[in-house]
């Protein structure tokens, strides 16, 4: 490992010395008079309410301040994902997630990484179909160094061969290791696949390995530089700050960046489906308990009319999200046919979301009893409906998690980069609990009524070689 360049061991040291000063100091404008960012706005009401701003070249700022220990979590979200990936390249953004890491014209390969953990902080950065995240959480005062690093490496990165064919073979052996090597994660891309065989939603986060195998410095540069600019990401901070004493860093190491690109109108190609109730199924001798799964081809949380999204978030809870939902007492605990079984809606998605069942069955049942079993629950929910006891209850239920969550820095962060990178706002946030509290027992059968429909979905069956 390489050890902290000369440039670094003393920029660390005055950077944390100085925070404070930079935390107080404020340039609204420049020389020319020109306002380097926008006025900030607080939305909603009380101290942790979230503050945004927006700098001149375009970055977006939300701030959500948590006074309860001097310590914040940086985030920097781009909106853009393995879905906007250009055709037979799957696999760059995420290959672009590790090459973020290889180092600028000031900061060695690796460097970033061991220059938080110096500072008592840790960092990470994840990719998915519609977004790609890198985030440090540290000490107040160590804030400046990260956005430093991090502004530098939205800007400057330097990728070369020697670092971007080694790399490529990392990300192989990561598909290696947690597709091809975890059957049930092959059958969730032949299932993915089947449920969009035209949009990128049916295309892994990691990609193919073929095409992985092509992917060259040039594609991963081309794809930087057309992304990764401040007008294509938001910067949340979530801590001990306010917009006020973020503001002036923001400008600081961010305002500076120039518009590389403007990003292109994020419209996928996309098709109806198959319009039939599809099959698929994975045989492989490493499986030791089968599995059935099911997914349906639903709209995203923002783009249900109405009141859909917030019914199928309650439809998924109620009727298979926790040990007294109806599929866990009827499978598990009643019949005793299935140890396992649930249901879950996923629909934080720029585009369509998925609706999802699955049961395992119990030793002596068979993959055909827990599929029947789930369509007849299915099919009895729906006939005989919910009572609206029921429903509030589980509302006060998602309500309860959401105030919880409250207490991390990194899932609040979190929250408002997924809604705000797959088409909404801070006041979708804010408006969750009571749209939430708008759901009505009619809501939630009417959702299963229209969604949940066989020509719509896909069947997964996860067996042992052999099986019948």
């Amino acid at each position: 490992m390489s050890r902290t360049t000369p440039f670094f061991r003393p920029l660390a040291t005055a950077l944390a010395l100085t925070a404070f000063v930079s935390l107080s100091a404020c340039s609204d404008e420049t020389d020319e008079g020109v306002a380097l960012s926008s006025d900030p706005v607080v939305h909603g009401q009380g101290p942790g309410a979230p503050e945004t701003f927006e700098l001149a070249n375009g970055m977006s700022v939300v701030v959500i301040p948590d006074r309860r220990a001097p310590v914040v979590t940086h985030m920097v979200w781009y909106r853009v994902g393995a879905a906007d990936e250009p055709e037979g390249m799957s696999g760059v953004a995420h290959f672009l997630e590790h090459l973020m890491f290889k180092g600028t014209k000031t900061i060695a390969p690796g460097e970033l990484s061991r220059i938080v953990a110096r500072n008592g902080g840790q960092d990470n950065a994840f990719t998915s179909s519609d977004y790609t995240a890198y985030f440090q959480r540290v000490a107040i005062d160590r804030l400046p160094i990260v956005m430093e690093m991090e502004a530098d490496r939205m800007e400057n990165l330097v990728l070369s061969d020697a670092e971007v064919l080694p790399e490529r073979d990392v990300v192989l052996e990561e598909r290696s290791m947690r597709v091809d090597n975890n059957p049930r994660s092959l059958l969730w891309e032949k299932m993915n696949k089947a449920l969009f065989p035209v949009h990128p939603y049916g295309t892994p986060v990691i990609g193919w390995e073929e095409e992985i195998s092509a992917l060259s410095t040039e594609n991963a540069i081309a794809y930087y530089d057309r992304f990764y600019t401040p007008n294509n990401a938001i910067l949340i901070v979530a801590g001990d700050i306010s917009a006020a004493e973020l503001r002036p860093l923001a400008e600081k190491y961010y305002g500076s960046i120039a518009r590389r690109a403007e990003p292109p109108a994020r419209v996928r190609e996309t098709s109806e489906g198959a319009g039939q109730a599809q099959r698929v199924e994975h045989a492989d001798a490493r499986v030791q308990q089968p599995v059935v799964q099911r997914i349906y081809r639903v709209p995203g949380y923002l783009r249900a009319p109405d009141r859909d999204g917030q019914a199928m978030e309650v439809l998924g809870t109620l009727l298979g999200g926790s040990a007294t939902s109806r599929l866990y007492r009827s499978l598990v605990v009643e019949r005793q046919i299935a140890a396992s079984a649930g249901s879950w809606y996923s629909g934080a998605a720029l585009d369509e979301g998925t609706f999802g069942l699955y049961a395992v069955p119990a030793p002596g049942h068979t993959i055909e009893d827990v599929e029947a079993a789930l369509d007849a629950e299915v099919a009895a929910f729906i006939a005989s409906g919910v009572t609206q006891d029921d429903v509030d209850r589980t509302v006060k239920l998602l309500n309860a998690e959401a105030i919880y969550a409250r207490d991390s820095q990194e899932e609040m962060a979190r929250l408002y980069g997924t809604v705000l990178t797959t088409g909404g706002s801070v006041e979708d946030v804010l408006e969750w609990p009571d749209r939430l509290r708008a759901v009505t027992a009619d809501d939630v059968v009417n959702a299963a009524r229209l969604y949940l429909d066989l020509n719509q979905s896909v069947t997964g069956i996860l067996k042992p070689v052999g099986d019948i």
